[in-house]
């Protein structure tokens, strides 16, 4: 039944059954040691009463019916208020019984409901040898209780003596300590249960709050965080709550830019793929009209096809390099001459465009690379600024060294890039064109490329670049131990 009780129901009612057992048991042993200390003083008191009563009953133990021995015995000259006394042969046959009455009482009191046999213990329980044996009775009639004194004095053998003493003081301070302890117990116990639900409210407090934050993480808002205090378990549970929400975050947002990239490249990838293959299928369709009657229309059908498909093939080698970088595929690395593999490029360069200026410095540099994929980097880079810079600008190419890194360096003087286009120039099919128009460059995979094989080198990738002041790319690649 209780684990369909909520957390703040179990603890208060795990507060408040802990609390009343150990107020209960306050009480119990409080109306205990009180109950034992009153009777204690009553015993005392019947036991200071002894010798008086004794010296009454002196006179009828002689051998007439008022001398020694006798049963008589001046019992209706005691001043005893409330008192019963009664004496018995060992027989059980009552000799004499007299009650008297309280002050301001006119008759005597109902008297105790005395038991018809009364027996004291063999054993001497007083320093003058008397047999003693205290017990509780009830009265006569109404609700009162008496306390009885039975002793068997040891010069009077053949005699039981019973002292009674009432019980009502006694039982009147019981009765009010009773309902004392029952009050207390009840205000406590409502104490407790209004303070227990205020501070159960308040340590249960942030576990709502996170509730209600988990609510609104699954409605869609992840930037909802909890109040964190790492004095607290509560506060502790926050933190590490917001540190996996933190992590939780950065991965939905990485799955989401994840999906968008995936799905701008297929629609690139789809787009640039459209051309050429239009461009192929225009020329089939020149074909099937009667270019092949013609000469010179066939043969610009045939160029138009075999330029477009080689285009096309470029672009879906491209894709399987990184998709295949993506994939993790390791490059087969050796020690490569980077400064060759350079100069290499360079030289094509010049041949594609012998009126720019360029300069080149090469430090001899020994790096652990694929050669072909080195050569793809530089030629692509180089690629770029003949792109989007003018024939004439001065290019400047350095290799040199940086702690255990060889740095490439590639230098223009053309437009430069603003600071939007420096933040995606590495995403693949990206054109600061939005026109996109074939003059301004390739399908926007060269830089990506860049980035993607520099990364399988272990290396890093930067761009320097400002709006009229040329843009530079280093290529940092560790070189071979």
């Amino acid at each position: 039944m209780l684990r369909r009780l909520s957390l703040r129901a179990r603890l208060l009612i795990g507060v408040i059954v802990l609390a009343a057992a150990g107020l209960i048991a306050a009480d119990l042993a409080t109306y205990a040691a009180l109950k034992s200390f009153l009777y204690d003083r009553v015993d005392s008191t019947l036991n200071s009463t002894h010798p008086g009563v004794d010296q009454a009953l002196s006179p009828g133990r002689g051998p007439n019916p008022r001398g020694p021995g006798g049963p008589g015995g001046n019992l209706q000259a005691l001043s005893i208020p409330g008192y019963c006394i009664q004496l018995r042969q060992t027989n059980q046959t009552i000799l004499q019984s007299v009650c008297i009455p309280d002050f301001g009482d006119s008759e005597a009191a109902p008297g105790p409901k005395l038991p018809a046999t009364v027996t004291v213990p063999a054993k001497s329980n007083t320093a003058d040898g008397d047999r003693v044996h205290f017990f509780t009775v009830g009265a006569i009639s109404g609700g009162g209780r008496y306390r009885v004194r039975a002793s068997a004095e040891t010069n009077a053998p053949n005699r039981i003596l019973l002292i009674a003493a009432p019980l009502n003081s006694v039982d009147s301070t019981l009765h009010r300590l009773l309902l004392i302890e029952l009050l207390v117990t009840a205000i406590a116990l409502l104490a407790m249960t209004v303070v227990g639900l205020w501070v159960i409210r308040i340590g249960l407090k942030p576990l709502d709050a996170m509730g209600k934050t988990a609510a609104a993480i699954a409605a869609g808002d992840l930037s909802q965080r909890v109040e964190e205090d790492d004095r607290t378990e509560v506060g502790r549970l926050g933190l590490a709550l917001n540190s996996m929400l933190a992590h939780i975050e950065e991965a939905v947002s990485a799955l989401e830019a994840s999906e968008s990239k995936l799905r701008r490249f297929v629609a690139d990838a789809s787009h640039e793929l459209r051309t050429p293959l239009a461009a192929v299928r225009a020329y089939a369709e020149l074909f099937t009209r009667g270019a092949a009657s013609r000469p010179d229309d066939l043969e610009r059908s045939m160029k138009g096809i075999s330029r477009e498909s080689e285009r096309m093939s470029v672009l879906v080698d491209d894709l399987l390099l990184l998709a295949h970088l993506d994939e993790g595929r390791p490059l087969t690395l050796e020690p490569v001459a980077f400064e060759d593999v350079v100069a290499e490029a360079i030289e094509t360069a010049r041949t594609l465009e012998p009126d720019r200026p360029l300069e080149a410095d090469l430090t001899p540099s020994t790096v652990l690379g694929d050669h072909d994929r080195l050569r793809q980097v530089i030629d692509n880079l180089l690629g770029n600024v003949r792109a989007h810079t003018p024939p004439d600008a001065p290019l400047k190419v350095t290799l040199s060294h940086d702690g255990q890194s060889a740095v490439l360096a590639v230098a223009d003087s053309g437009p430069g890039m603003d600071a939007e286009t420096r933040e995606h120039v590495f995403e693949r099919f990206y054109r600061a064109d939005p026109s996109r128009a074939r003059a301004s460059g390739g399908a926007g995979l060269g830089l990506a490329i860049v980035d993607a094989v520099v990364e399988a080198h272990n290396g890093t990738v930067e761009v320097e670049s400002a709006p009229g002041s040329g843009t530079t790319i280093r290529v940092r690649i560790p070189l071979a131990p």
